[in-house]
């Protein structure tokens, strides 16, 4: 188990790094789109490929900072629920439900994200727009996102196989309990 909790924590490691430095793509997205506002209204210029560069990098927020979020278990669930849950309840719902619904998926994602991306990578495809922007870069996007989701999802259902087994404690105090929008709310 121990080995398993260090794989686990490598993988948080490299989520949390790829979470913290994609999400300053949110900061370039907004200049892209004011600066594109300012030119189109004040000059009467515009271009696709900005709108497109917009959507790349909205994309690659989403998509690259999905592990990150379940890294640090802030995805949407039905907290009026798993509030009133122990914290081995919760731990053991997250686990059969990491096992049944997300990791089906993210493997099924990365298994058909592959060959989306290889072909628009081979054949250069390149945007129908007038002015657009290479298509294969925002298939990558998908693949390594749904790949680093796939890795956090393992990291999370080794912590929740630790937890069960005593390797590791629940979080226990009350505020640390509490779902993440209510942490949040208290501080």
């Amino acid at each position: 188990m121990t080995a398993l909790l260090r794989v686990s924590r490598g993988i948080d490691w490299v989520n949390g790094w790829i979470g913290r430095t994609f999400a300053w793509l949110v900061l370039a997205a907004v200049l892209v789109s004011a600066g594109n506002a300012v030119i189109r209204k004040s000059f009467n210029i515009s271009s696709n490929s900005w709108l497109e560069l917009q959507w790349y990098l909205f994309g690659a927020v989403f998509l690259l900072c999905a592990a990150w979020t379940l890294e640090r278990d802030e995805h949407v669930r039905v907290d009026v629920l798993s509030s009133r849950l122990s914290a081995r309840g919760r731990a053991m719902i997250d686990l059969v439900c990491h096992l049944v619904f997300l990791m089906p998926f993210v493997i099924l994602m990365v298994w058909l994200s592959w060959p989306f991306f290889i072909s628009s990578y081979v054949s250069g495809e390149q945007s129908s727009n007038a002015g657009g922007l290479i298509r294969w870069p925002a298939k990558l996007w998908v693949l390594l996102g749904f790949v680093s989701f796939t890795a956090q999802g393992l990291s999370e259902i080794i912590k929740r196989v630790a937890q069960l087994a005593g390797a590791i404690p629940y979080p226990s105090d009350e505020a640390n309990d509490a779902p993440p929008a209510v942490r949040e709310a208290r501080t």
